[in-house]
């Protein structure tokens, strides 16, 4: 065997061990079947923080009001869902690799890349920290901090297999969540409830269906739908090629459904029908110990996802602009520990803050991969059919998709604090998605395409075109 075999190999080999972190996934390699795949990204679509959300908005603007936002978040994620898993599935690429080649450059693309890993530690931390208030409250004599380090460090071995690993833990764990979710449905029928009305019917008083209170929720559901849109990238890169079309629809809709209809849907029940907000609070009156027990398994379930897809986008980001290639396990324990830190700082303090800006940025940047896709690649012609992740072939920086990006991230985060109008505020992210797109279009146009490839490569298979 010559020495370039064998170097061909090892590479092969590192590769398949990082879970494919640094470039596509082969053909080859494409083996998880569409159920499969929905399964894994019902780790973050069964967070007791959808439980919170609903809660909250039910009791602040409303019952109706949470349900109309609800549905209006299932739509818009899910279409956004559906053709980013479709683009990963035919590229085999997650959305921090194609957005190198699909109008960021390859250093441009680094940004995206590092706020988004951002975007997951920060939410391990916050998703850690209901699981620390939930078992905390059944054995306070154990210091928070004790409990934060092991809950945060409990993650890494889980995340240390990749998606193979990830598919068991969350395979099997799922039965178990839907004994606990339907053992806490029945104690709710079986509590006396605080309001009188059927629960679809509670409006605070002041609140109206519609205007203010509609838009303050939609306002709420925009600061995770681009996450919960772009997450499914990280797993559909790996679908069976023969599952592409199908498989995409379901993969891009079924959790949105899960996390907005069904977990946001029992939060709005639970919310008002036992008088709080605090999904820590009623799943634990409701259960018990088993309500700790609840909290620990969904929390798990979250955080290995979140850790998984924050260690690819680590990854990308040290390898685009260092050229430091340590490995996916390398950055899970970097993601764990930040986390922890995170945890430990009190995080949470400023978690409307950081909803806002990661609202309006992570939508912004789903509305430039698809509309670069659908509008500049397919019908104008603009760029490549296909995207490539090499530097070799990439230039640096693309205006295309990194002006949209930042131009569209700037406006909607001044939009969200206020400054552009009250309905603005509420709707930033959506505006700074239109925006996005529009600008990624005129941007791609005035430049004619010519920042998306360096040079052309020869070996990229035409079953890998996403247009």
């Amino acid at each position: 065997m010559t020495s370039v075999s064998v170097d061909n190999q090892t590479t092969a080999q590192e590769a398949h061990t990082d879970d494919y972190s640094l470039d596509r996934v082969p053909r080859s390699e494409r083996k998880m079947g569409w159920l499969s795949i929905t399964n894994i990204t019902f780790g973050i679509a069964t967070a007791i923080f959808y439980f919170q959300m609903g809660s909250v908005m039910a009791l602040q603007f409303g019952a109706i009001n949470a349900l109309i936002s609800s549905a209006y978040a299932i739509i818009v994620a899910g279409i956004l869902g559906s053709f980013i898993a479709y683009f990963s599935a035919k590229s085999g690429m997650n959305v921090n690799l194609m957005s190198r080649g699909g109008g960021f450059g390859y250093i441009g693309a680094s940004l995206t890349s590092l706020i988004y890993a951002s975007n997951f530690i920060l939410y391990v931390a916050f998703e850690g920290l209901i699981l620390v208030a939930a078992v905390y409250t059944f054995f306070p004599s154990i210091p928070q901090w004790v409990l934060i380090v092991f809950f945060g460090t409990i993650v890494i071995p889980l995340n240390w297999f990749g998606i193979k690993q990830l598919d068991k833990l969350q395979k099997w764990s799922l039965p178990i969540f839907f004994v606990f979710l339907i053992a806490a449905i029945v104690f709710s029928f079986l509590t006396p409830s605080v309001y009188e009305g059927s629960f679809w019917t509670y409006m605070p008083e002041g609140v109206e269906v519609g205007g203010t209170a509609l838009l303050a929720c939609i306002g709420m559901h925009h600061g995770i739908m681009g996450l919960t849109a772009l997450l499914a990238s990280d797993y559909t890169r790996f679908l069976k090629p023969k599952d592409i079309k199908k498989g995409s629809i379901i993969i891009g809709f079924v959790p949105q459904f899960f996390c907005f209809g069904v977990m946001g849907g029992l939060g709005i029940w639970f919310g008002v029908r036992l008088g709080e907000a605090n999904p820590g609070v009623y799943i634990v009156t409701l259960l018990g110990l088993g309500g700790a027990l609840f909290t620990a398994l969904t929390q798990l379930r979250i955080n290995v996802t979140n850790i998984y897809s924050a260690s690819l986008s680590l990854s990308n980001f040290f390898e685009n602009m260092f050229r430091f290639t340590p490995g996916r396990r390398f950055w899970v324990v970097v993601a764990g520990i930040l986390a922890i830190v995170l945890m430990l700082g009190g995080i949470v303090d400023h978690l409307g803050a950081v909803m806002t800006f990661q609202g309006v940025f992570l939508l912004a940047w789903a509305a430039v991969l698809v509309a670069d896709a659908l509008i500049v690649k397919k019908m104008l012609k603009i760029g490549p059919l296909y995207y490539e992740a090499r530097q070799k072939y990439l230039y640096k920086w693309n205006p295309v998709g990194t002006v949209a990006l930042i131009v569209a991230s700037v406006l909607g985060t001044i939009a969200a604090l206020g400054f552009m109008g009250e309905f603005l505020a509420s709707t930033a992210a959506f505006f700074a998605a239109i925006l996005a797109a529009i600008l990624t279009v005129v941007l791609a146009i005035a430049t004619k395409g010519r920042y998306y490839m360096r040079k052309q490569p020869e070996e990229v298979p035409e079953e890998d075109f996403i247009a």
